[in-house]
């Protein structure tokens, strides 16, 4: 909030009732109601990013709405970052974090005095590929509760494929603490009917099935 403060967009603004709007569509999947949740809009175009912290505090970036293509996209974001809470991705981080010290400096004391070819190794061998795998539980989590939600989850390929376009450096998968965009599309079609199933047994899939004449009989189709 110090640092973003000036930017941070008031709670009638369009963009802060969206986000509040899905938000508020959320919580009730993830099991984590019990939270004061709050969200706070930056509004910073270049910045395509939102991230939750603990004790539902919600962070989006205004340069990430367009690339999520409205509710249904930007349920797949805000799944996505609610899950991290859900899993507990925080905690594993600091545990990790820990280990990933005392194994650097035993491998320094062994191999390497300064202690940075050390770290590279250990950061490459295990903390990269611990964050990617975290992220690839926070897509499958996130995929169910939007769906659960009553959110497509196909809608979540499409936010991925758009965020592919938008990249303009996308380093190799090893060197990233994230799955390339292509990899979580494959990874999220994959899930799809589990996502579909979800929300057909949820409270919205009677009314699902539905939505395809709504959106004729209100001239949604022509668009």
């Amino acid at each position: 909030m110090q640092e973003y403060g000036s930017k941070v967009l008031p709670p009638n603004h369009p963009d802060s009732r969206l986000v509040n709007r899905v938000l508020q569509k959320l919580v009730p999947a993830s099991g984590l109601g019990g939270l004061n949740w709050e969200v706070r809009v930056i509004d910073d175009p270049a910045q395509k990013n939102a991230f939750v912290l603990p004790g539902g505090k919600v962070f989006v970036f205004s340069g990430i709405l367009p690339i999520c293509g409205g509710d249904d996209g930007l349920a797949a974001v805000l799944g996505h970052e609610i899950a991290h809470q859900v899993a507990r991705h925080g905690g594993e981080q600091l545990s990790g974090l820990g280990i990933l010290v005392a194994l650097a400096a035993f491998a320094s004391y062994q191999f390497d005095v300064s202690g940075q070819l050390a770290y590279l190794m250990l950061d490459f061998i295990l903390s990269k590929p611990g964050s990617r795998k975290m992220e690839s539980e926070a897509d499958y989590i996130g995929l169910l509760m939007m769906a659960e939600a009553c959110y497509d989850p196909n809608a979540a390929v499409g936010l991925w494929q758009r965020m592919a376009k938008a990249e303009q450096f996308a380093p190799p998968q090893f060197l990233s603490t994230h799955p390339t965009s292509e990899n979580r599309i494959t990874a999220i079609q994959g899930w799809l009917p589990q996502a579909e199933d979800k929300r057909a047994q949820s409270e919205c899939g009677n009314t699902v099935v539905f939505a395809p004449g709504f959106r004729r009989a209100l001239g949604y189709d022509l668009f």
